[in-house]
């Protein structure tokens, strides 16, 4: 699929240097450009590239003053970084106009599909279930009885839907996601063995969340487990029963959070994190990769480190830790100073 650089900039509202029916059909590194890329320069510390650059096309500010002759067409933009990104969202939609239903694939009778809805071959769709409109299943995936999924949502390739689970409007669900799966319920008998508590709430996923390629939503024991408007989850994340995360939080890979626990809006966890279980955790926190969360957090703390402490607390006491070997070796110094001066004065 091609692009002039006429269409691009009408499409992005900038204004054209160079040739307007140059041609791009793909996009690179502005360090890496290619003929036929378009590219985009934001960061000021990349400018020497664009001088060599071989991409066709690239967008920069507008207050852009090139110091050496520009071989690339330019398309002048407010932003170069958002309008690139307009630009990869507007190439991704062209992708994926899919549609109609492949074979083989089953779609129980008792399902409702909505208007133009793409159902890729081996998929499986439930019994009373509901698909709405410009809704993109992808091959190999499984949504069981009772879920609805919401207008323009898209599902990728072996996802797995458990029976009831509710998705929103425009949400994304990478390849692998399990959502609604058993939660970790298990009540110790007498003899020692397990016997396992029967999980028979399901999972709220509400609009415009993302939920990354083999990450774990798990069902909650009775009620839902909510997952809050706007809300991002990385890849390999596992989020455990009858938990809830509030809008436009943002949670990294191979993050854990055990049951129960509460996340509040507009929050950010980075990678690598352990939370325990039970817990409330306020809006707009922050924690820092690889930390260990096993007490609440109150909104706007900003924290690292395990057990969590505020970032700051936790920035000296790494500074302090560094230097353990230093002071070990000091302390042992002292202490044959300290044994050296006993000695002498007892012989006094």
């Amino acid at each position: 699929m091609e692009f002039k650089a006429l269409n691009i900039a009408e499409f992005l509202h900038g204004t054209i240097e160079g040739d307007e029916n140059v041609s791009v059909n793909n996009v690179s590194k502005i360090e890496d450009g290619k003929p036929g890329t378009l590219a985009f320069l934001s960061n000021p510390k990349y400018e020497r590239y664009i001088y060599q650059t071989e991409a066709s096309i690239v967008l920069v500010k507008n207050e852009f003053k090139p110091e050496h002759k520009v071989k690339a067409t330019l398309i002048r933009v407010e932003d170069p970084y958002q309008a690139f990104a307009a630009l990869l969202d507007l190439y991704e939609q062209a992708k994926q106009l899919k549609n109609g239903v492949e074979q083989p694939s089953f779609i129980d009778p008792s399902a409702k599909l909505g208007n133009d809805v793409y159902f890729g071959a081996f998929a499986y769709l439930g019994q009373n279930s509901s698909l709405g409109n410009k809704v993109k299943i992808y091959p190999q995936t499984f949504i069981g009885s009772g879920v609805t999924i919401g207008d323009n949502t898209i599902i990728y390739a072996g996802a797995k839907i458990y029976d009831g689970s509710i998705i929103g409007n425009n949400c994304i669900i990478h390849a692998g996601a399990v959502i609604g799966s058993d939660g970790f319920g298990f009540a110790p008998t007498p003899d020692g063995s397990y016997k396992k508590i029967p999980q028979v709430g399901n999972v709220i996923l509400e609009d415009d969340v993302e939920v990354g390629a083999n990450t774990t939503i798990d069902c909650s024991t009775m009620g839902s487990t909510i997952i809050r408007k706007g809300t991002k989850l990385d890849n390999l994340i596992q989020i455990a029963h009858n938990c809830e995360v509030g809008e436009n939080t943002v949670i990294a890979a191979l993050t854990g959070i055990a049951g129960s626990t509460k996340i509040g809006k507009n929050c950010m966890l980075g990678g690598h994190i352990g939370v325990a279980g039970h817990l409330t955790i306020g809006d707009n926190v922050k924690v820092g990769a690889m930390s260990g969360v096993s007490n609440n957090i109150k909104s706007g703390r900003i924290v690292l480190g395990t057990p969590v402490t505020d970032h700051e607390h936790a920035l000296k006491s790494y500074v302090v830790y560094r230097r353990l070997p230093q002071m070990r070796d000091e302390l042992i110094n002292l202490q044959k100073e300290v044994a050296e001066l006993k000695s002498k004065l007892n012989k006094e």
